[in-house]
């Protein structure tokens, strides 16, 4: 709570005890006022709580907030009817006693609501097993079905509690709700037969007729049209667009269900409803001799199973018994109406007495053991209407009894706290209504005493007489006046018939007509036997034979019924603004439900009271000795605290368990520099932690940083030592193959060899002699390359003289001319794949072959090649040979033909520019009878596509391309061939269905150079 006062003067004090100026009307109003406009509804007084209605939905109820305020202090959250219910709830458990929960104010403030909600939590706060949740149902659906028979549209609410209850839950001692009990009184059975203009009757009647089946309305001789019903139409308001009455029926027939009514059950008491309906139609005329008398209604054939001839008897006459005779008195009509609204009242009173009972005994609990209760008491507040009669008195007699209640619980609370805690009591002034009650109720002097004696004596007695008594016995007394006892001034503002009390909240005038009547309730004699005629089981247990026919007295001191001194009560005052905050309104309630008495009671010792404990918690950073942590007792630091806070003696007192402090101003002053000092704390706490995150950041950067530096250094060095190792090996290479240059070619000479021919080759490139005839100028081969280098010079030399000496060139043999054929074929490599692919430089010191295999049996063999083929589908890898005639090439395995591949169908071949040894025959697929393109891998790779080539003039057929290569698996069908460069050679089947080829990078030769 402590910590909402840094908003206060925007929102207003959580707590009205904490007003400096709690004496002002005004200061009060305005806190409501700002808390109202924030939509803060709730507001303390102590333990007592004040809602304003706000007529609209706030998102406060849901499970999430009941969760919130569940096992949580009173005052630790702020206002909220569920910090109410859950602090009852709790203190019953711990105390083990009982506890009720009063909800008042004035009709459409909202206090059936409040009683919805707080059933609401308890249902879900609740422990829950299946007897347990059974209970929980029948007590929240007993709600709609009480509402249905007990609720009516009035001027100022459409859900209207007409009548008082009193709900007990009953709990067991691990707090799971194991029973309940129900109360009514007070129900306003005159709406039956009498509504003022814009009310309706009660919500059942309206229900029955527009929701109720076809079949059900039948067989009660009902109509879908209230105007027909009498009882319906009085207050000229029997639809409202606000109220479903066809989805409340609904509603109320489902809880009916739930709460165990059975089918019997449930059509007798419809039935009963209808009857009343009925009973509103029937109409009387004059006979001739004056009196009442009824022909041929249809409606008393739909009368509970009474026979007309009985009913119309009882109706049309009095039974008077005289000593050992019985006379009937026949009715004017005047009393053939009231008689027959009487029994109107009396069926729907009893009935609804019968549906409290019967939903009693659904709510029984059959357990034996002790129980504990919580009650939860919905009872009008003051009511002050234009013309008040005697439903307002029995009702403000109640708030009167009440509000004593209040002050001196409130007031016997305190002194018991200030006795705990060794507090010197200082008494309290405040208005004692006693004064007021005692007038009301004093036996033989009282009003209830002088209106019970004028309806019993002999005689005609009229409101008039009594209010002639009151005059008599009362007249001298201080809150008491009428026309005839008022100055002159007050007599202008009182009819004759009036008389004024004045309550502990204000002035009530009261109209004393009807007062008699209503206080009677008086039901002929002759209505109560047609009653018990009746074939209806209800009816017959509302009016049993064995039922005394001598009047009693009414039933009007109503407090004894939920006034008990084992309950302990918390209050739920609410106020209704009607949708804005009206000031003359709010002012008038917060009068009348005696909120600023209850206030002054709560404010004449100590604004605030805490325990030492939770007092230091909050406060103790303003003292330099009490933070940040106290070494002795909570209270001694205390002690501390306030001396260094200056606190002046008569500001506050220490207690046993806690401190008082008087002044609110003192709270908010202590309140105020704990949010100066919080926000230095805040920004210190900030900065450390904000230090500590850098700094952590910064470290673990730090640490990353020196991983990644000891990566990266261990991996230059290691690729520092791959290299140096590889360098070593190729000069080891190189100076064994320098020393072994003159000997036959082997292992250990062989690259030294092929580097000598390309050095060579590469300089001659850029030294060709100008003229061929020139043997002298060509530059001096190495040993190694001693007869390629004369066979250069003669193929040169023979080249031009070719026409003279052809036959001398004829005779010197196959080998210079198998040579100049091998140059030709390199020349024509060159041509093809120079610069445009990595590993042609690789090829040129390899001297091509007639053929890589050995002898085969296809004829006019021109060249043959090991090969891999890779399956069109699946891409599996096979071995096969690779021939080539001078017709076709053909695709063989083990001498068995597997494809020929005819040079006219032979569309292109493509390779990669990469290091790979790959090539894709591209073929003319017609049909899907001919096979489609061949992958193959070949290590001969630029040998076998020279010698394609030249066998089969395609020179412009072969392609050098990058990237993915497509191919056909047949019509319709393609494939790909997906080419990259990785640190090692794989071939592999890709995700996307594609074979992948990776080619190893080439690493860069050193060069040598040879002197």
């Amino acid at each position: 709570m402590e910590a909402s006062l840094t908003a206060r003067d925007r929102v207003g004090i959580q707590d009205f005890v904490l007003l400096d100026a709690y004496m002002s009307e005004n200061a009060f109003l305005d806190n409501l006022r700002k808390r109202f406009h924030e939509n803060l509804i709730y507001t303390y007084i102590g333990t007592l709580l004040v809602s304003v209605n706000p007529y609209k939905d706030l998102d406060i109820y849901s499970t999430k907030q009941m969760d919130t305020y569940m096992g949580v202090n009173f005052f630790e959250l702020p206002p909220h009817i569920f910090a109410l219910a859950d602090n009852v709830f709790r203190t019953m458990l711990s105390e083990f006693n009982n506890h009720f929960i009063l909800i008042s104010g004035e009709s459409g403030a909202g206090k059936t609501e409040a009683s919805k909600k707080i059933l609401q939590f308890y249902a879900v706060s609740c422990p829950s097993t299946r007897l347990l949740n059974n209970v929980r149902d029948r007590l929240l659906l007993s709600n709609p079905v009480l509402e249905a028979f007990g609720n009516a549209k009035t001027l100022k609410n459409d859900n209207s509690s007409r009548f008082g209850k009193y709900m007990d839950i009953q709990f067991d001692h691990q707090g799971g709700a194991v029973g309940g009990h129900i109360l009514s009184y007070l129900l306003e059975k005159s709406r039956v037969v009498h509504q003022n203009h814009g009310e309706r009757n009660f919500h059942i009647f309206y229900q029955l007729v527009e929701g109720g089946e076809e079949d059900l309305l039948r067989w009660l001789g009902l109509e879908r049209n209230c105007q027909h019903y009498s009882y319906l139409v009085q207050g000229r308001c029997a639809k409202v667009s606000s109220i479903n009455d066809k989805s409340e029926w609904k509603t109320v027939r489902k809880a009916l269900s739930v709460i165990e009514f059975n089918e019997s059950d449930t059509e007798h008491l419809f039935g009963i409803i209808a009857s009343v309906l009925h009973l509103g139609n029937i109409k009387f005329e004059t006979d001739a001799r004056g009196y009442a008398s009824l022909n041929n209604n249809q409606e008393m054939h739909w009368l509970l199973g009474i026979p007309a001839q009985v009913l119309q008897r009882g109706l049309t006459h009095r039974k008077i018994e005289a000593k050992e005779e019985e006379v009937f008195t026949p009715f004017s009509v005047d009393h053939a109406v009231y008689a027959r609204d009487a029994l109107a009242k009396a069926i729907y009173g009893r009935t609804f007495n019968w549906l409290v009972n019967k939903i009693n005994e659904s709510l029984a609990n059959k357990d034996s053991s002790r129980k504990t209760v919580i009650g939860l008491l919905d009872i009008y507040g003051f009511e002050v209407f234009n013309v008040n009669s005697f439903e307002q008195f029995c009702i403000n007699y109640c708030n009167e009894k009440l509000q004593q209640l209040f002050i001196q619980l409130t007031l016997k609370s305190e002194q018991e706290e200030y006795k705990m805690e060794g507090i010197e009591w200082e008494p309290v002034p405040y208005f004692n209504n006693k004064i007021i009650c005692d007038l009301v109720e004093e036996k033989y002097r009282g009003i209830i005493s002088l209106l019970d004696e004028e309806c019993l004596r002999p005689g005609e007695a009229t409101d008039l007489t009594l209010l002639e008594k009151m005059e008599e016995k009362i007249g001298g007394h201080p809150h008491f006046v009428t026309h005839k006892l008022a100055d002159q001034k007050t007599r202008k503002t009182l009819d004759r018939g009036d008389f004024r009390l004045l309550h502990y909240a204000g002035e009530v005038t009261y109209c004393v007509i009807g007062f008699l009547d209503k206080n009677n309730d008086l039901l002929y004699r002759s209505g109560k036997e047609v009653m018990r005629q009746s074939k209806n089981p209800i009816i017959q247990h509302c009016f049993p034979s064995t039922e005394p026919d001598s009047k009693k007295r009414p039933e009007t001191l109503i407090h004894t019924q939920f006034v008990q001194p084992t309950l302990n009560q918390h209050v739920n005052n609410i106020v209704s603004p009607t949708g804005r905050f009206d000031d003359v309104l709010v002012r008038h309630q917060v009068k009348y439900l005696g909120l600023m008495e209850h206030l002054r009671v709560r404010r004449a010792g100590f604004a605030y009271r805490r325990k030492y404990e939770i007092f230091l918690q909050r406060y103790k950073a303003l003292c330099p000795d009490t933070w940040p942590n106290w070494k002795g007792t909570a209270a001694e630091g205390v002690q501390c605290l306030i001396k260094h806070l200056g606190y002046k003696p008569d500001e506050y007192k220490m207690g046993r368990t806690k401190i008082f402090i008087r002044h609110p101003r003192t709270l908010f002053a202590t309140e105020d520099a704990f949010q100066v000092c919080k926000n230095k704390l805040a920004t210190r706490i900030q900065a450390k932690y904000k230090g500590y995150r850098v700094k952590g950041e910064y470290l673990k950067q730090r640490e990353a940083a020196t991983k990644i530096e000891n990566c990266w250094r261990g991996l230059m060095a290691r690729k520092e030592r791959e290299k140096r190792a590889w360098a070593v090996k190729v000069i080891k290479k190189f100076i064994k193959g320098f020393m072994t240059r003159n000997q036959p070619a082997c292992i250990d000479n062989s690259e030294y060899l092929a580097y000598v021919r390309q050095n060579y080759l590469a300089r001659l490139k850029e030294n060709l002699p100008k003229n061929v005839l020139e043997k002298d100028c060509w530059l001096a081969a190495p040993p190694v390359m001693q007869e390629v280098g004369g066979m250069t010079f003669s193929q040169t030399a023979a080249g031009k003289r070719r026409s003279c000496e052809s036959s001398n060139v004829k005779g010197k043999g196959k080998g210079e001319n198998s040579s100049c054929k091998t140059l030709q074929l390199k020349l024509e490599t060159s041509s093809m794949f120079k610069g445009k692919k990595e590993n042609y430089p690789f090829s040129v010191c390899r001297p091509f072959l007639d053929t890589r295999i050995g002898e085969t049996c296809v004829p006019c063999l021109q060249y043959s090649v090991p090969v891999v083929k890779y399956d069109r589908n699946g891409f599996r890898p096979r071995l096969r040979q690779l021939i080539f005639t001078q017709e076709a090439a053909y695709l063989v395995e083990e001498a068995k033909i597997k494809q020929r591949i005819d040079y006219s169908s032979l569309k292109g071949v493509s390779v990669s520019n990469l290091s790979d040894n790959f090539l894709i025959l591209h073929v003319t697929c017609d049909n899907t009878k001919k096979k489609g393109d061949l992958v193959l891998q070949c290590d001969y790779l630029f040998e076998a596509l020279t010698k394609l080539s030249v066998i089969a003039n395609k020179q412009n057929c072969i392609k050098v391309v990058q990237g993915s290569v497509r191919f056909d698996i047949q019509p319709g069908r393609e494939g790909f061939v997906d080419f990259k460069s990785g640190q090692e050679s794989m071939v592999y089947r890709a995700k996307n269905g594609h074979l992948m080829v990776v080619s190893q990078i080439l690493n860069s030769h050193i060069l040598f150079v040879i002197q």
